[in-house]
């Protein structure tokens, strides 16, 4: 009779733990779906530009042309004409040294010279009498009223006549040698200005000595700062892109918020040994006086420039194998967040390049992705370029 009613009992079992079983599933069922609430991001929309390719570099400026002034001759300062930080023309006088020495030296090189021309002059005039004497000796020997002896004495005469008159006229030369010499010499007492620019340093002052040219301390030190030399070095491992007349684009801290612009002058033929780096001089036109010798630099040669390129910012990227050239971003489809993988190419200051994966006008996300799941709804809070 207790085996009959524990079989009983076993149907009922079974019936009420399926019972609660199809009530968990439809408890489930009519519960509401819990899902993650929108993420707000900063977009942008997928545009075209232009890349531009090149060499970093940083460098020094420095003047094209700058010279020191120095005196050729020993002498007494008299006169200084210029300041410091004034503009100076070319063959402007500078200073003037004191050399009476050599003025006197001039009036008696003069003297000579006149002397000598004097000379020459009354050479001259005994040859045309000799030239003259030889013909009427050469009349009279045809009639007959003159020996041979008195025509050969006139010859040798008209000779001696003609020799004196070389003799004097080389004096003459000699002495204008002379002048000419006294007289540049005296001109170097004037020190005067070789280029254009401005007079950078003076350390000329009047009553100072000065020696001969090379053995004293420049008077005067001018800087043309109109054109300027970038010196910059290369690694020789990107040497191979280099060619001369290429742009390079420069900031100075100097300058902030400025940009300017060069020109490849010069490539060193041989490689630096210490540092394995190619010296590459630019020039850059200054004639607005911006900017100053000396001045520190960054900048980029521009080896190439390529149109049609997806750039985005390196803050969109995620996971970014720059060897690999592989990384991911989230686009927008509708109002959801879609992971993609993209190719990358060069990366530089403005962004990456995309080579595939992302076309223009998508719109992908820009900050915000790491809060950003696959399927996400999205808040776009500000799009970048609209």
């Amino acid at each position: 009779m207790k085996r009959l009613l524990l079989f009983a009992y076993i149907p009922a079992a079974v019936f009420l733990i399926a019972a609660c079983s199809g009530g968990g599933e439809a408890a489930k069922k009519a519960a509401p779906e819990i899902s993650r609430p929108p993420v707000a991001v900063e977009a942008s929309s997928a545009a075209t530009g232009v890349l531009t390719e090149g060499i970093d570099v940083t460098g020094t400026l420095a003047p094209k042309f700058e010279v020191d002034v120095k005196s050729e001759v020993a002498g007494l300062v008299s006169e200084v004409f210029v300041a410091e930080w004034v503009r100076v023309k070319k063959g402007e006088l500078l200073a003037r040294i004191d050399i009476r020495e050599q003025e006197a030296f001039v009036k008696r090189t003069e003297a000579a010279l006149e002397s000598a021309k004097s000379s020459e002059l009354q050479a001259r005039v005994a040859d045309n009498r000799a030239r003259r004497e030889l013909e009427r000796m050469k009349k009279l020997k045809e009639t007959g009223l003159a020996t041979q002896q008195a025509l050969d004495d006139a010859g040798t005469e008209a000779e001696a006549a003609a020799s004196r008159v070389q003799a004097a006229h080389a004096q003459v030369r000699a002495a204008e040698e002379d002048l000419n010499q006294v007289r540049t010499r005296l001109a170097k007492g004037r020190i005067a200005a070789p280029i254009d620019g401005i007079v950078s340093e003076r350390r000329a002052n009047v009553g100072d000595l000065v020696g001969e040219a090379g053995a004293n301390q420049p008077l005067f030190h001018i800087v043309d700062n109109r054109i300027l030399n970038l010196t910059v070095s290369v690694p020789s491992v990107s040497m191979a892109g280099l060619r001369l007349k290429q742009p390079l684009e420069f900031t100075t801290d100097a300058l902030p918020g400025r940009t300017f612009s060069g020109t490849v002058m010069f490539i060193n033929p041989a490689v630096n040994d210490a540092d394995r780096s190619v010296r590459v001089i630019a020039e850059v036109n200054n004639a607005a006086g911006e900017l100053k010798g000396g001045l520190f630099v960054q900048g980029r040669i521009v080896t190439g420039r390529r149109d049609g390129v997806i750039l985005v910012p390196r803050e969109a990227l995620s996971g970014w194998d720059v060897a690999g050239r592989k990384a991911k971003l989230f686009v927008v489809e509708g109002d959801r967040a879609k992971s993609r993988e993209v190719s990358t190419g060069v990366a530089k200051e403005g962004g990456v390049e995309i080579t595939a994966g992302l076309k223009t006008a998508e719109t992908y996300v820009v900050r915000g992705a790491f809060n950003v799941k696959e399927g996400d709804k999205l808040i776009i809070a500000r799009k970048q370029g609209s």
